[in-house]
Order: C-alpha cells, then structure tokens, then sequence
C-alpha cells in the first residue's frame, strides 16, 4: 500500500483533472489578495521625493491631524505653525537659519500668481537675474509676467489690493507657474492668514548632521511642531501624499478584507467540493485498511502540494492587477505622480500562506467525517448524500443569519453615517450565513424554484428532483453567484442612488440662473460687488467652496462647506437649500447644517456644535437652521469671515448669479448655466463611481469565476450520471436540457438571493443617506442577472456536450 505521500502524489500524476478546479479557485483566489496586499502595502511605504524642501534639511511643520487619536482626521485644507515659533528655531544650537515658508494664490492684471516669501530661495535656488531682493512693499517676479525692475504692479493678495515696485526677477523654473516673492515679514502679514506660517525650514551649520539639528529643533519647538527629515519632506510640502495613502490603504484594507474573505469563502467551496467528489475514493481506502490519519496526510499533501503552486502563478496576475489599478489612480489625480508601486515579497507571502491555509482546512473538513467513520458507513454516504446538517456549520450559519436581521433593523431605525455603518454589517453577516448554510439555502431553493419545473416536461421535472436531492452539489454553485450578485450590486447602486439623489438635489435646489468659475479657482474678492451693478442681475453671492470636520458618531467627518460673500436673502434667491427648522443667518459665528450632519453630530437648531476648520482650527458656531439639499449643494453653510483665514486661498471659488446676462458676466470668469454646472459637479464624483464600477467588477468577476468553476467541475463529475440516461434511452438533446434547466434553477437561485441582500444592505444605507430607497438602473441590473444566467448556461452546456460527445456511458 502507498504512504499517505505517496497516494497524494500519484493522485496528482494519474488523475490531474480532478484537481484543476481546486487549482484555478486557488490561482483566482491568489490574485485577488495579492493584488489588495499590494495596494495596502504601497498605502502604507507611499512617499514623495522632496522638491521644494530637497535643500532644507530639516522642515519642521503643525500636525496634519486633529482630534483625539480614535477620532482624529486628516485636516481638509493646511494646518499651520505660529510665527513666534520661527525664533526659538533660529536659536537652536547648530541652526545657521530658521526661514518661515509661506505659499498663497494673488491676482494680478494677468491672472492668478503664486506668492512665496523671498527667505524661501535660501533652500529652493533661486537667483536673480536683474535687481534686488524685495524690502517692504516691493517684489521679485517670475514666469509669465511682462513686468520689468522699476516698474509698478497692482496685486490682490488675501488682504487686499495694493500696489507693489518690482524690485527685481528671476528665470521662471516652469514657466506654466507665474510666482511672486514677497519681503518674508510682508508675505507673513499678507497670506490671509497673519502670524500663521506653513513650514519652518531650517538650514545646519557646517557640520552639524540631519539628526543632530532635528532633535535639537524638536526639543525647542516642545512638541507643538513635527519635525520632518528625509522623504517625510514631500508629504509637508505634497499634502495630497496624505489623502492618496487614504485612498491606497481603504481599497488594500477595507475592500481588499471583503475581497479577501469572498476569495477565501469561494476558494474553500471549491475545495471542499473537489474533496467531496473523492468521497467515494476514500470510503474505499477506508475499506482496504488505510487508517484516518492517513487518508488527512493524504489529504494535506495534496494541498500541499498544489496550493504554494496556485498561490506563486497567482501572484503575477495579482501584480498586473494592482499596477493597473494603480495607474488608474495615478492618471485620474488621485495618487501624485511620484509615487510608486511598491512590491515586495510581504503580499506574496501572506499570499501564500494564506491560499494553503485555505486549501488545507477546506480539505480537512470536507473529508472529517467520511475520514472518522466505519469504512463500510463510508461508502454508502459516498453513494447517497447526507441530509442532515452539521452540528457545527448550522449554528453559526443561524447566528450569522440571525445578527443579519438585527443589523438591517437597526440600520432601518438610525438616520446618517449610523445607518450606513450597521448597513454595511447586513451585507457581511447575510453572505456569512448563506456560506455556512449553502445546503440548506439550496434544498429551499430547489423546493421553491424546482416547483414551476414539475409542469415543464421530463428533463425539468429531472432537474428539479436532481437538485433537491443534490443540495450540497448545488449549495457549492449557488454561494458564488450570491457573492458576484450581493457585492456587485451594494457597490454599482449605492453609487448610482447617490448620484440620484444628488441629481435631484441640484435641479432643486440652484436657483441661480449663471455660476461664475475661474480656472485657477481664484474670483476677483470684488466679484460680487462687480456682478451686483450688472444690469438685471437681481442677487449675486459668492462662494468659497472648502471642507470642514464635523463630528459624526464620535469620528471627525469631512463634509463639505461653502463660506458665502453677501446675504442671507441673496443666498436664498440663488440657492434653494430647503431650509427644514430655523432660519438661514451669514453672521459671524452661525452655521446651518444638513439635516443629516446635524443628525449624526447630535445637535439641533440652537445648540452648538464642534467643528474644526479646514486648518483643523477648532470652532463652536451656533446652529441656526438645518436644510435638506446638502447633498446636491453643501452640507455646511457659514459666513465666508468665518472661513476665509483658515484656508490657503482666501478668494471666493465661484459666483452665484440670479438675472443679467452671461456676456455681461464674461469679464468676471467663465460662465456657467443651470445645466452646465450640474454636469460639472457630476464630474467630480466620477473618480467615487470608477472605483466603485472597478471593485464590483473585480469582485464580482472573481465570483462568477469561481461559479462557472464550480459549475464545470459538477457537470464534469457527472459523467458517469449523464451516461447512464442515456442507458436508460434519454437522447442527448433530453440531457443537455436536463443540464441547462439545472443551470438555470442555479442561476435563478443566486440572483434572486443576492437581489435579497443587495436589498437588505442599501434600503437602509440609502434611506439614512438621502431619505430616499435605492436607485437601481434597470439596464444595468439586467445586464448583471444576464451575464449570469448566461455565464451559468455555458459552463454547464460546454462541459455536458463534450462528456456526452464521449459517450461516456459508464455509471
């Protein structure tokens, strides 16, 4: 008799077939997790060469953090450093200079410019090319500018026009970027934000090291500055570092753990499927003497021996995957361009492991119980399916089911972030549940659909029959196509639904008849004085579009926020916010809020709420209204004082126009209408419903995989079955019907059960985000219930016409 090694390998060499199943539901199921390891990786080594900072050593910079550490957020905009800090740098043993780096947007004749103090060349490079460095009142001029020494200059910086002596210039680096150089204490007091600076960049002795001065600066600036040497540089100077790590580590961590349990899930069907089918090969060696332990070695050398294979070859379409993804975040703004993917052998590692683990425990429990009984209690299992459900799986199948329900009542009674958060446990816990409960999900769904097929003729009737008394067979086909169908559809219609309801927002709620934008995102500060004299304008706001941090079950939460130029009275002529309890006031120091945010903060009209600014500044406004079109509009409305300091451009983003025409509005920016600004803000959340579309096809393409895999095997298994029909006088047309009716009992089965809990997640997702049910394109859930059902005709058909092409006619 062979070792237990010995039958693994021999089984792999004579009867190879038997294993490609297992072995592609392996490969896939590598590719998947390499590829969200990947992504979470590069989240997490991102970094950015530094640019600007390359020649400061050491930069030291404010926390781009607030809030308590389980509830801080990264700050929307730029939190920064008091300038009295500047001198206790500038004292530190070691430290030939401690310059205050500033950088703001200023209008001149020509357009927008950038500003930077003069102190900053020190460790940028710049030199001149005619004149002097600015005093008081002067500037040094770069880039496009037709400005000459001597001459005077008319800017609007964040503090107002004045007009300046050009002191002195300098060869653009990039002559795309026009930049102006302030003296360092006038760039300071000019910035919007006075006595507030970006970065302090400290520059050594000779002979002082990176280290040395960087601890010694820490120790003086106690605690209230980050000191940042190395390639933390570009993450101070490239705040967008910060939001693409976000982004990387969401799609590695979070969606890569759903993708990651599915993939496991999935992998571990088909296992144990496979394992199943050898049911009667074990009951025989069973009978011929081979112990339980030796039919379990056999078992894991087997996995052994084919899942660290599947686990290596599966990594290299991982890899791919997750440079595509990656270029794709990179081409559509989301990841700077100096990022890299970073690949090392930690993903394929995990990987690994973690496909053989898969492997080996979907194998040990598919053969326990035929591996522990008596040999000859063995074979007649192996010939009739078992009814009963296990002891172990059903319980837990039952209290994941259980906690399923509970979440979607709890998700239907809350309102906001909360229904959203005890959503996203339905979709979990329900998958849960159909997963250890396959056998008895698919004998309820073969007694439910099977009923209609009694009446259809003889291969129906056969297939229903087959199917009832097959359930764990069908159990296996079905639970994938639950999976693609669930996910697939929480992801597409969430996105979709918000898209609606945003939609629906905005044709309600702007009023204006002309939206006034710049390109650089920079209006004139007298845009809406401008526009108020324009003949038939009857209101004109404006808006400084920004984010604050608002709190929402005890986590700071970005929402949006629009500071506004002019009146309560004109903002409602132009914006329609469906004001629900107060009144909408601009006074300093007042906020209304979305109902929803209002909601999830706890507050209500006349309270106070805690904010943070877009610098992470804290505020405590006091509610006066709360509205419904926060959505489609902002879910944040204040004075535009209230915003203006605590941001890096101070200008107004876009102007607000009700009557007058657009040409008389032309000198002012470009023009928008109703319809053509609606588009535009559509625009700005394609980069939300690309990944969305992207993880449900990864997802849900992996999961159909994995069904049709599944489906192949059973039709290749049933050789022996579909030959003896045709003993027994069944034409072939009769059994490839018979097949195809089981495949559609399948599909159906699945695409019903997700549609279910599809259901279950987003009416209460959707009902706490909008107030609204799900939107569900018919097109596109057609196009997903068609893609299965055909999916699942083909894997079957394929398969059973070729078996049957064989005349395979042995039992």
């Amino acid at each position: 008799m062979l070792a237990p090694n010995g039958l693994a390998r021999a089984a792999l060499r004579f009867r190879p077939a038997a294993f490609v199943g297992t072995f592609v539901a392996l490969v896939l199921a590598a590719t998947i997790v390499s590829a969200c390891g990947i992504l979470l990786e590069t989240g997490v080594r991102a970094t950015v060469p530094p640019q600007r900072y390359a020649h400061a050593p050491v930069v030291a910079a404010a926390e781009q953090r607030v809030g308590k550490p389980d509830e801080s957020d990264a700050v929307p905009d730029r939190a920064r450093l008091d300038d009295s800090l500047v001198a206790k740098a500038a004292a530190v043993p070691g430290a030939r200079a401690a310059i205050p780096d500033v950088t703001f947007p200023v209008l001149a004749p020509e357009g927008a410019l950038t500003a930077h103090g003069w102190g900053s060349t020190a460790f940028t490079g710049e030199r001149l090319t005619a004149g002097r460095a600015p005093a008081p009142g002067e500037v040094v001029l770069a880039g496009s500018t037709e400005a000459t020494v001597g001459t005077s200059l008319t800017l609007t910086t964040p503090d107002g026009p004045r007009t300046y002596r050009v002191s002195g210039t300098i060869a653009a680096k990039d002559t795309t970027k026009p930049t102006v150089w302030f003296a360092d204490t006038e760039a300071v007091r000019v910035c919007g934000h006075p006595h507030r600076i970006d970065t302090i960049a400290v520059l050594p002795d000779p002979g002082v090291s990176t280290a040395t001065l960087a601890s010694r600066v820490a120790h003086a600036l106690g605690g209230t500055a980050e000191v940042h040497t190395g390639d933390d540089r570009g993450t101070v100077e490239n705040p967008a570092l910060t939001e693409a790590k976000e982004v990387l580590t969401g799609i590695g961590g979070s969606f890569g753990g759903v993708a990651t349990m599915v993939a496991v899930f999935t992998a571990a069907g088909t296992v144990a499927l496979a394992v199943g089918r050898r049911a009667r090969e074990f009951a025989l060696l069973r009978a011929i003497g081979t112990t339980p332990r030796q039919v379990r070695r056999t078992i894991a050398t087997e996995a052994l021996l084919v899942a660290p294979v599947a686990g290596a070859l599966g990594c290299l379409p991982g890899i791919a995957l997750a440079a595509w993804w990656f270029g794709q975040l990179k081409d559509k703004g989301a990841v700077p361009e100096a990022v890299d993917l970073a690949v090392s052998w930690i993903p394929l590692v995990v990987t690994a492991g973690t496909v053989l683990v898969t492997a080996l425990l979907a194998g040990y429990v598919a053969a326990h119980r035929s591996s522990r009984i008596k040999p000859g209690q063995a074979l007649s299992e192996a010939s009739v399916e078992r009814l009963h459900p296990g002891w172990i799986r059903t319980p837990l199948g039952v209290a994941a089911a259980a906690g399923g329900f509970v979440c979607a009542g709890l998700a239907a009674s809350a309102t906001g972030e909360d229904a959203a958060n005890a959503a996203l446990g339905v979709v979990m816990l329900f998958m849960l549940a159909v997963a250890l409960l396959g056998p008895l999900v698919a004998r309820a769904c073969a007694a439910l659909f099977g009923l209609p097929l009694r009446g259809a003729g003889a291969p129906a009737a056969l297939a229903a029959a087959n199917s009832r008394t097959n359930a764990r067979r069908l159990a296996s086909a079905i639970t994938p196509i639950v999976l693609a169908m669930a996910f697939s559809s929480v992801l597409v219609f969430l996105h979709t639904s918000e898209e609606r309801a945003t939609a629906e927002q905005q044709r309600a709620g702007i009023a204006a008849d002309h939206i006034v934008t710049a390109d650089e995102g920079v209006l004139p500060p007298d845009a809406v004085h401008r526009a108020g004299r324009i003949p038939g304008v009857t209101a004109a706001v404006g808006l400084l579009k920004t984010s604050v941090l608002v709190p929402a079950t005890g986590v700071l939460t970005p929402v949006s926020a629009q500071g506004v130029t002019g009146t309560a009275r004109d903002l409602t002529a132009v914006q329609d916010l469906d004001v629900e309890r107060g009144r909408l006031s601009l006074k300093p120091g007042e906020i209304a809020l979305d109902a929803s945010v209002a909601d999830n903060a706890g507050v209500r009209v006349g309270d106070r709420v805690r904010i943070h600014l877009p610098d992470g500044t804290r505020a405590d406004p006091l509610v006066t209204a709360t509205y419904g079109r926060g959505m489609g509009l902002s879910q944040v409305t204040l004075s535009r004082a209230d915003l203006a300091r605590h941001v890096t451009s101070a200008f107004d983003t876009e102007l607000w126009v009700k009557g007058g025409k657009a040409e008389a509005l032309a000198p002012l920016g470009r023009v928008l209408d109703r319809a053509d600004h609606t588009t535009a803000l559509s625009l700005d959340r394609e980069l939300n419903a690309w990944a969305n579309t992207v993880m449900a096809a990864v997802l849900g393409g992996f999961a159909a995989v994995a069904a049709v895999n599944t489906l192949v095997m059973t039709v290749l298994d049933r050789r022996g079955e579909l030959g003896t029909l045709r003993l027994l006088g069944s034409t072939r047309r009769q059994v490839l019907r018979m097949v195809r009716w089981e495949a559609l009992l399948v599909a159906v089965a699945g695409i019903a059960l997700g549609t279910a809990i599809a259901l279950a997640t987003l009416v209460p997702m959707m009902r706490g985000l909008t107030g609204q049910g799900p939107y569900i394109p018919p097109l596109v859930y057609g196009s997903f219930a068609a893609a299965i059902l055909l999916l699942g005709l083909t894997a079957v058909t394929l398969p059973a016409r070729a078996a049957l092409r064989g005349e395979t006619l042995e039992p």
